[in-house]
């Protein structure tokens, strides 16, 4: 007999457990479901990747003109430099000096570049393993999981962001709307 009691209380302690885990993939399935089919679109790893590579793009363009501005002024102040008296010259090299400052700062780009890298190879590998659980739930079994929409403020609905070149609205667009 007490053989018996002990096996129904193993027994309801494997249920309990089968039914956590059960409940436990269910919340994942749901998870799963929300991150390939968002309610906001933004939210997509492929377009948290582009952003991150947008960001890249934004900064490098930045570095590039701030650079090349610098060495035209470089160039404009050694043109100054002819025929002017001792004190001038020493003003217009420690301009130069401080140029050279702006051209040392600038190198914040490529290690900025080199860590976005990563952070992209680390969202890459995550929507690897996303979509390899996708594939093995099957889509259609996905697509039949009911996804909480969180609502959005009326501020988020109308916020965008900085959007890439190839996706923003032209100014022509823009001046449109405006006449």
């Amino acid at each position: 007999m007490e053989g018996d009691m002990a096996d129904t209380s193993q027994d309801g302690k494997l249920k309990h457990e089968l039914v956590g885990l059960f409940q436990y993939i269910q919340r994942v399935r749901q998870e799963i479901a929300a991150i390939s089919r968002p309610a906001d679109e933004e939210n997509k790893f492929e377009k948290m990747g582009d952003q991150l590579d947008a960001i890249v793009e934004a900064t490098e363009s930045a570095t590039n003109t701030i650079m090349s501005t610098v060495e035209t002024n470089e160039g404009l102040l050694n043109g100054l430099k002819e025929g002017l008296d001792a004190e001038k010259i020493a003003v217009i090299d420690e301009i130069s000096a401080n140029n050279m400052g702006l051209f040392e700062a600038c190198s914040f780009q490529d290690i900025t570049g080199q860590r976005v890298s990563k952070v992209v190879k680390s969202l890459t590998y995550v929507e690897d393993r996303v979509t390899a659980l996708i594939e093995a739930w099957g889509k259609d079994e996905l697509e039949q999981v009911v996804v909480e929409i969180n609502e959005k403020t009326d501020d988020e609905k109308l916020i965008h962001g900085p959007q890439r070149e190839s996706e923003a609205i032209s100014q022509s667009d823009i001046d449109a709307l405006f006449d």
